[in-house]
């Protein structure tokens, strides 16, 4: 907030775009906000309804303060109007994280990250990521969720890039961290390769030919549905319910006996994708920027 107050003062915008629920989604909106300058949130009024989330409390504060809010799927203008924002600010816009997959597919496409891996043709694999605190700061609990993704992977190899936050946990568990770029998993067919992370176009294209995608992540969940690949979401909630109607995508908490269960399940009897959902189409920056343009700039809130 201090290193972004001097830059608004000196550019005064029309209006500052947040987009997401991380910690600086939140910082950038106060500051503009006590600024007297116009919020545009992107990808408002998605809920978990789980307050323990540090992203949940980044999500109801931006949105309380937002002057524009850009939303994915229609539970979020739902949720919206049910906590008292006005209609008129609502703009249900689609997802900008499907347009950056779908302008980008034909680089993702030509990845070279097969060749590093050494996977080729219909090779099965599955992906995995972790990195929410309720998943992996607990020792007791990363625990027991590795041993059960062990497990999975006695049926098919599991490709982890490991999260920043998480190698050190990682280390300190029984089966210690694997060097980066461990393929030997892949190569013998089953085990757990454990990789440094992966930039954007390489992991979309690892996801995109995976049997199975197993994640704690929001953002993943909304990419497998538009890649049609069955997503196992190891959460008790998601605030994103339209990958579960309309995608591949199956929330099925961290039991680990039930991790195993679904993962044979889907791997035997993968999900139908039933279709994007509404919006999900590679447009909705162009709908977010006709909004905006249509608007003009708005100085009310100083």
């Amino acid at each position: 907030m201090r290193r972004l107050e001097p830059i608004l003062l000196s550019t005064r915008p029309d209006v500052v775009l947040v987009v997401g629920d991380v910690n600086s989604t939140l910082a950038a909106a106060i500051t503009a906000v006590k600024l007297g300058i116009p919020v545009a949130h992107v990808e408002a009024g998605l809920r978990s309804f789980d307050r323990t989330m540090p992203e949940e409390i980044n999500r109801l504060l931006t949105d309380a303060i937002a002057d524009l809010l850009f939303v994915t799927e229609d539970s979020g203008r739902e949720n919206l109007l049910r906590e008292g924002i006005g209609a008129e600010k609502i703009h249900v816009v689609g997802n900008v994280m499907i347009d950056a997959l779908t302008t980008f597919r034909p680089r993702w496409q030509n990845s070279s990250v097969f060749d590093r891996l050494d996977l080729h043709g219909d090779q099965p694999y599955a992906v995995l990521t972790l990195h929410r605190p309720s998943n992996v700061d607990d020792p007791t609990i990363l625990t027991q969720l590795l041993d059960a993704l062990q497990d999975v992977a006695r049926h098919i190899p599991i490709v982890f890039p490991v999260h920043p936050r998480v190698r050190a946990r990682l280390g300190a568990h029984d089966d210690p961290l694997a060097p980066p770029r461990d393929t030997g998993a892949l190569s013998a067919g089953k085990g757990i390769a454990y990789l440094d992370p992966l930039g954007y176009l390489d992991f979309i294209a690892l996801m995109s030919r995976a049997r199975l995608v197993l994640t704690d992540s929001g953002g993943i969940q909304e990419e497998t549905t538009i890649l049609g690949v069955p997503c196992l979401t190891l959460r008790d909630n998601t605030e994103r319910p339209a990958t579960v109607t309309w995608g591949t995508n199956r929330v099925i908490g961290t039991d680990p006996r039930r991790i195993v269960d679904e993962a044979l399940r889907t791997l035997n009897d993968p999900p139908r994708p039933s279709g994007a959902p509404p919006l999900w189409d590679g447009q909705a920056a162009r709908r977010i920027v006709k909004v905006l343009v249509e608007r003009g700039p708005d100085r009310s809130t100083s």
